[in-house]
């Protein structure tokens, strides 16, 4: 794990979850499906994909004692390359000690380190954005975020990732090193997978759950192979919460 520079708005955190066993009796604050001190409530896709997309928010103000708390999307991860390589592009909702919500992407490209990018700061208790990760259209392997309907970075160059990555949708909280149980609430909605490059969009189909101890997983509205989602629902599939338990 590098260095965190919370005075030059960079940050670094450790690397995305590996897949493993039940969750560690540990604690809230050290998970069983990343490095210590990560914990993780969410979803991977059963399916491998071009993109991710939600509309993430806040649904109470996090309590970050140390490390951070996040809601994001995203793909890749440690070790995820064709040849080993770690890396990985998110985008979400984080929140730091002391420091308002923010919307964020984290670029991770190989043999690099991690590089967060504030995107929108002050977010608040209810604030929805509509965020997505998506392989760009003619350019296999060159990626962006959006955010709200915009994109919010240059193009993104991470070699060998088209056609190899299930996308993920989690909450994510991270101690810091010391022993405290981050408290946090997000709801995720709208979330689908793309299709192919640029977009055609689907629902979004859980394969893998990320459930570590002390936080939970909701699911609000699913969507099965052929039922249709009404569009005066008050929440869209797919859609599901996210909290500490605390």
């Amino acid at each position: 794990m590098a260095a965190t520079a919370l005075a030059t708005v960079v940050v670094t955190w450790a690397a995305p979850f590996q897949t493993s066993a039940e969750a560690s009796a540990a604690g809230c604050s050290s998970g069983s499906h990343g490095s210590a001190g990560y914990a993780y409530a969410g979803f991977e896709s059963s399916k491998v994909s071009s993109g991710v997309r939600a509309t993430i928010a806040p649904l109470r103000a996090p309590s970050v004692q140390a490390g951070h708390a996040a809601a994001w999307i995203g793909v890749g991860g440690k070790s995820a390359g064709r040849s080993g390589e770690t890396m990985w592009l998110q985008t979400g909702i984080a929140a730091l000690p002391n420091t308002p919500p923010m919307v964020y992407a984290e670029i991770t490209r190989a043999g690099r380190d991690p590089v967060f990018v504030p995107l929108l700061e002050n977010v608040q208790v209810g604030d929805r954005h509509r965020l997505a990760v998506l392989e760009m259209n003619r350019r296999p392997g060159v990626w962006r975020v959006w955010v709200d309907g915009k994109p919010a970075t240059d193009p993104i160059v991470l070699e060998g990732s088209h056609r190899l990555w299930k996308p993920i949708a989690t909450a994510e909280s991270w101690n810091g090193g010391v022993t405290t149980c981050n408290g946090f609430g997000f709801r995720f909605e709208r979330v689908g997978v793309a299709r192919s490059l640029g977009g055609s969009w689907r629902t979004f189909q859980p394969g893998f759950t990320f459930e570590d101890r002390g936080y939970r997983v909701r699911q609000l509205r699913p969507a099965p192979g052929g039922q249709r989602t009404l569009s005066s629902d008050p929440i869209q599939a797919y859609a599901f919460d996210a909290a500490s338990a605390a």
